[in-house]
């Protein structure tokens, strides 16, 4: 079961993507990009994560409002396009992965350009 839990996640991940370059028009999801999906074991439930180029906290809220009200349109499409019983109910959430690998970078740099000075 959890092997088809694992394709269904990079399934419904890859169509999201293409559904946000598509077919979503709303500005708010452009630079979106899917970085992966959780699905709960009885498939009804799909956490989806996102990242976006822009660190500005205002870029955030937009790209989570727009992903909202687009929320129907693409849980429609992926009815089109993938075969299972039921689609899941989706929620959008910030995958904050990204900005915390960003985050030890700027450390690690730091402490390179402290030994540079000594």
């Amino acid at each position: 079961m959890k092997h088809r839990i694992g394709r269904v996640e990079q399934e419904i991940q890859r169509e999201v993507n293409d559904i946000l370059l598509k077919r979503v028009r709303d500005p708010r999801v452009e630079g979106v990009t899917i970085t992966g999906v959780g699905l709960t074991g009885d498939l009804q439930h799909a956490k989806i994560y996102y990242s976006i180029l822009s660190n500005a906290a205002s870029d955030a809220e937009k790209a989570q409002a727009g992903l909202d009200k687009a929320t129907g349109l693409i849980r429609r499409e992926l009815g089109a396009r993938i075969k299972i019983y039921k689609i899941p109910d989706l929620t959008f959430v910030q995958d904050e992965s990204v900005r915390y690998g960003e985050h030890i970078d700027q450390l690690i740099n730091q402490l390179h350009q402290q030994e540079r000075e000594k």
